[in-house]
């Protein structure tokens, strides 16, 4: 899969901008605050409807405009598919094809993206709340139908929530709906539990290579953090488990007029030699743990959607030392489309940039600098 084109009207520090991208590794460079990461953000944004960076969609709007809008033609097995999205201060329009599209999980699942950004290290170090997100958005590019589970299992969420503050207040309830209203609840969870669980499974299928690869440390591996105890993960058990929590921690959901246990509680987190990397890595050693698990996603894509996702990498060679780069730079190769910014082209590795298409981007106005022929050997 690649991005043919991307076109921005009114998008964050861009008036206008139209240009097109190479299928192989295409190099952005320029200072900062020129608009370097507001062109990878728009990519992501217009793959998945949301920014990495902002949770307000009006944000992205150029200061002083009523609206913004992002295009795209995007490639897969030689079959064009020209996305959008117009965005003003309370409303999102998406199109595909020019078809106007209802349904976010209808769009999302056309284009898989991987984005490494400076921020990133938040994944690790921040809430879990910041971590059952991003494993959400990864789990619903992979499967269509995990979006509408967990929106789902949250609409069912937040109605049991309402009827515990009922029970608090001595509101008078159906008693029988609320037990319906639970085991559908259990339903919804079982089945994310098992999905997530899955999922971190294929992730260390990867990421503890890679990160041996780039960091020469052994035994990383990402562990799965559900907030209840699950001996095995089966559909039977995770349910029996469920029923008899929920009936323990009955009186205390009441009081605190809250779900106290379910998926919404999920974390995960990155280890090293048994040792979680959040309390005892170093930054060099964190960084690299979110980029393992970003780059262990590749193989997941090709593996079980038979596709290659586009990677933005957002300044990260600024923070990595050379030899840390050129073991980076096996993962940058000619059948996955790469999209790189930096401020200096001298982070960068020379034969990184020989076959790289290159452009500089100043105060929102982007200027091709190198383009790339098409019988160019692309293998680093």
């Amino acid at each position: 899969m690649i991005i043919k084109k991307i076109k921005l009207t009114n998008f964050r520090n861009y008036d206008k901008l139209e240009t097109r991208f190479y299928k192989g590794i295409n190099i952005i460079y320029g200072k900062n605050a020129q608009g370097k990461t507001n062109l990878l953000e728009s990519i992501y944004f217009l793959a998945l409807t949301k920014s990495h960076r902002s949770f307000i969609d009006s944000n992205l709007i150029k200061e002083n405009r009523e609206y913004a809008i992002v295009e795209g033609i995007f490639n897969k097995e030689l079959l064009d598919t020209k996305l959008k999205i117009e965005i003003k201060q309370k409303e999102k329009h998406l199109q595909i094809d020019q078809n106007n599209i209802k349904k976010v999980n209808d769009y999302i699942s056309n284009v898989n993206i991987i984005i490494f950004y400076p921020d990133d290290l938040d994944l690790l170090k921040g809430s879990p709340q910041i971590r059952r997100r991003y494993l959400d958005l990864q789990l619903s590019q992979l499967y269509s139908n995990y979006y509408i589970l967990i929106n789902e299992y949250n609409k069912l969420l937040r109605m049991r929530n309402e009827y515990l503050k009922k029970i608090n207040l001595g509101i008078p309830i159906d008693m029988n709906y609320f037990e319906i209203l639970t085991n559908y609840l259990i339903d919804k969870a079982t089945l994310l539990y098992r999905m997530r669980y899955k999922y971190i499974l294929k992730v260390n299928e990867n990421c503890t290579k890679i990160y041996n690869d780039i960091m020469n440390l052994n035994l990383f591996s990402i562990k799965y953090v559900p907030n209840i105890e699950i001996d095995e993960f089966t559909d039977n058990n995770i349910k029996n488990c469920l029923k008899k929590i929920y009936k323990e921690k009955y009186d205390y959901d009441v009081k605190m007029c809250y779900t106290s246990v379910g998926p919404h509680k999920d974390d995960f987190i990155f280890m090293l030699n048994d040792k979680n990397l959040k309390q005892f890595g170093s930054q060099g050693q964190q960084r690299i743990a979110v980029l393992a698990l970003k780059l262990s996603e590749i193989n997941i894509f090709k593996k079980y959607k038979d596709t290659t996702p586009i990677l933005l990498l957002d300044d990260i060679f600024s923070e990595l030392d050379d030899d840390k780069k050129n073991n980076l730079l096996k993962y940058i190769s000619k059948d996955i489309q790469t999209i790189i910014t930096t401020t200096e082209l001298s982070n960068l590795d020379n034969k990184l940039i020989k076959k790289a298409k290159l452009f500089k981007v100043e105060n929102g106005q982007l200027i091709k600098i190198k383009e790339v022929k098409e019988n160019e050997t692309r293998t680093l």
